[in-house]
């Protein structure tokens, strides 16, 4: 009884081992591949369950996958054809089309096709790149380079039955050096701007200095030159009313002058001078001085003559640089009248009304 119950179930483990062998199952991710002997028979691609001669010894499957693949490259060193560098980051999806030449050409394993992709992808990136100057790379040629980088792997990965979907560049950054010379050459290019308008600041400013100054030297020189014309005048009106006076009147005239000439010396009231009485310093002190009497006969004084002053120019101060004229100074007497450089020198009041308040 035990016999016959131990040949059952070794009769229904082989009729199970059997069943199972002979089925596999192909799920929609994937393709299988049938081999006989080592001799592809026959191809699935389509999902579903099928049925094999049973055992592994006659009918092996190998799975191969049927979805979208991708592969990534990050930090690749390209060069373009100016001699920059670039690190670029990209991907590349690929789908196996052909299981049979897969099999042959790859013996169906994705670790073998991995590195060859890569291999190839990077080769072509560096040729696309090296096709172009440096700023293509980054300008609206993108779309093109990724399609002439598409065209020119397919033949080589159609080879190995698998045909190329797209690639797509998803960075493209200057290397570390080419950073550093491009910031030197931006900041050079900077510092080279800025010195320049420097330069031409420097040299308007110097421009304008100079005319400035030049400007005030010439009215300096102009207010001086009135101011002596003024001052000459004066000092010339003055000596002909002292003149006059001294020929009208001789005895008021010495009077004036020790008049002034005490002024002068006692202006520091702690002054002390030792000198004889008798002195004709002191003839208009004490008692027997006497105060000379007014004269009234004076004669017409002379009329002052206008002052000459040289005529102005209407040429602008600073040669049309922008800068306003400067308005010409006045003068101011010591009466408060303002007095243009232009304008003639009044005559001073007549003496007359002035002499009779003396003998008063």
């Amino acid at each position: 009884m035990s016999n016959r119950l131990f040949i059952i179930g070794a009769v229904i483990l082989a009729a199970l081992y059997v069943l199972f062998s002979s089925i596999y199952v192909v799920n929609e991710r994937e393709q299988a591949i049938v081999m006989r002997f080592g001799q592809i028979t026959d191809v699935r691609s389509e999902p579903g369950l099928y049925f094999k001669i049973p055992t592994d010894i006659v009918d092996t499957v190998q799975i191969i996958e049927d979805r979208l693949l991708r592969q990534d490259i990050s930090d690749l060193r390209v060069q373009v054809s100016g001699g920059a560098f670039y690190e670029v980051d990209a991907f590349i999806t690929y789908k196996i089309v052909n299981p049979r030449l897969f099999r042959v050409a790859a013996l169906g394993q994705l670790s073998v096709v991995e590195d060859r992709v890569a291999t190839r992808f990077a080769a072509v990136l560096r040729q696309v790149y090296g096709l172009r100057e440096f700023n293509a790379a980054l300008s609206e040629q993108r779309p093109q380079m990724m399609r002439e980088a598409a065209d020119a792997i397919r033949p080589d990965l159609a080879e190995l039955g698998i045909d190329v979907v797209d690639v797509r560049i998803l960075r493209t950054d200057l290397s570390a050096d080419v950073y550093e010379q491009t910031y030197n050459r931006m900041r050079a290019e900077r510092l080279a701007e800025a010195a320049l308008l420097r330069a031409r600041g420097q040299e308007q400013a110097q421009s304008l200095r100079a005319i400035a100054e030049r400007q005030a030297v010439e009215i300096v020189a102009a207010a001086t030159r009135d101011a002596e014309i003024l001052r000459g005048t004066g000092d010339a009106e003055r000596n002909r009313i002292f003149a006059a006076a001294y020929g009208q009147d001789m005895e008021f005239f010495e009077f004036y002058r020790s008049m002034e000439s005490y002024r002068t010396a006692l202006a520091n009231g702690g002054t002390t001078m030792v000198l004889s009485p008798d002195s004709a310093f002191f003839r208009y002190f004490g008692s027997s001085g006497e105060l000379p009497a007014a004269s009234t006969t004076f004669a017409p004084p002379i009329q002052p003559q206008t002052a000459p002053l040289p005529s102005t120019t209407d040429e602008p101060a600073l040669d049309g640089l922008g800068i306003e004229e400067t308005v010409v100074p006045t003068l101011t007497l010591e009466d408060g009248t303002q007095l243009e450089p232009t304008q003639g020198i009044e005559a001073p009041a007549p003496v007359e009304d002035a002499a009779p308040a003396v003998g008063q």
